[in-house]
């Protein structure tokens, strides 16, 4: 098992424990087994630590294979499906499998070749990968959850590399949209605060009626 150069928040240091889930990973470096010094090229280094983001905990399988595991939905636990994190410090043509190895779905479109959305520093859209390269099954392994594989190769050192379940839409960016919204002072459109998330974010109550004259009854 590898050894890590940082702990995820609250996770502990039960690396069997498939529970020891805290926090999301941050700036979280992979080294190998028995290594000391400071991290070489190839030695990944991940982060979850953003907006949207969610991977909980990393396991190294191998020199190529690594165990994810995301964090369940909030104050939900049995719900984890959503994963978007980023991997650096990679090194040209480094190949890897990753695993997401906790999912609570039984059904996913990624049996029927949905694949997930990887980007880069210098490749800012977002891209499908392959669905040849994806997999998705019961896994005896890890208490028979079902289990994401995918293969990566990395070709560019630089970058930073960034993947997710599908496209991303934070919170941020729906609110800037209805703020762009507000401010047009549409006659049909209108936003209130209805309340707060249990993580104190701002729940908005949109009403959206015909424009003034348009319909008549």
């Amino acid at each position: 098992m590898a050894e890590r150069s940082q702990t995820a928040p609250e996770a502990g240091n039960d690396m069997g424990n498939e529970d020891a889930i805290g926090g999301n990973v941050s700036k979280y470096t992979v080294l190998p087994s028995g290594y000391c010094g400071q991290p070489k090229k190839g030695h990944l280094i991940f982060d979850a630590c953003f907006e949207s983001g969610n991977l909980g905990r990393v396991d190294q399988v191998s020199e190529f294979e690594y165990d994810l595991f995301i964090r369940p939905d909030t104050c939900n636990p049995r719900f984890r499906v959503w994963f978007n994190f980023t991997v650096e410090n990679v090194k040209e043509s480094q190949r890897v499998i990753f695993n997401i190895v906790n999912f609570s779905k039984t059904k996913s479109l990624y049996r029927d070749g949905m694949a997930p959305m990887v980007k880069s520093t210098s490749r800012p859209k977002w891209q499908r990968l392959p669905p040849k390269n994806v997999y998705y099954y019961r896994c005896p392994d890890h208490r028979k959850n079902y289990v994401m594989s995918f293969a990566f190769c990395f070709d560019r050192e630089e970058d930073i590399y960034q993947f997710a379940y599908c496209y991303p839409y934070t919170y941020t960016r729906f609110q800037h949209y209805l703020d762009s919204l507000q401010k047009r002072n549409m006659d049909y459109f209108f936003r209130e605060q209805l309340g707060q998330s249990v993580q104190q974010r701002q729940l908005d109550l949109l009403t959206i009626t015909s424009p003034a004259g348009r319909w008549s009854w």
